[in-house]
């Protein structure tokens, strides 16, 4: 009998080595502001939502040339979401629609001086 639970100890070991990765949503990402501009606001709301919620940046901004980790409960079901961006001027904003964030990790903010709008990458 006491071989049966030395047994499930490898198991259980690798369910908890596990657990911190399951904890987070798998629509977490990496917001890289490359624009050269400060970002005060960052709205991520699903696609289905006519809302954008709330900013994630909260009382932060993005400065030029740093980078956000963004979070999503572990609850979270949908993989499709909406991304807006408000430069610190107050004039400039840039939308993003219909993203898959399961399939994304990275997203890269960039301004094209030339046709005066941002644009973004995503691996």
């Amino acid at each position: 009998m006491a071989a049966a639970p030395r047994r499930l100890l490898p198991a259980l070991l690798l369910c908890l080595a596990t657990w911190p990765a399951l904890a987070q949503g798998r629509q977490d990402f990496t917001l890289i502001n490359r624009t050269g501009y400060e970002i005060r606001e960052v709205y991520v709301g699903p696609t289905r939502s006519d809302s954008w919620g709330r900013d994630v940046l909260g009382d932060g901004v993005l400065p030029a040339n740093a980078r956000r980790e963004i979070r999503f409960s572990a609850r979270t079901r949908d993989c499709m979401f909406d991304i807006k961006v408000v430069y610190s001027d107050d004039d400039s904003t840039a939308e993003w629609r219909n993203l898959d964030l399961c399939s994304i990790s990275r997203i890269s903010l960039y301004w094209d001086a030339k046709r005066q709008v941002s644009r973004a990458e995503w691996e």
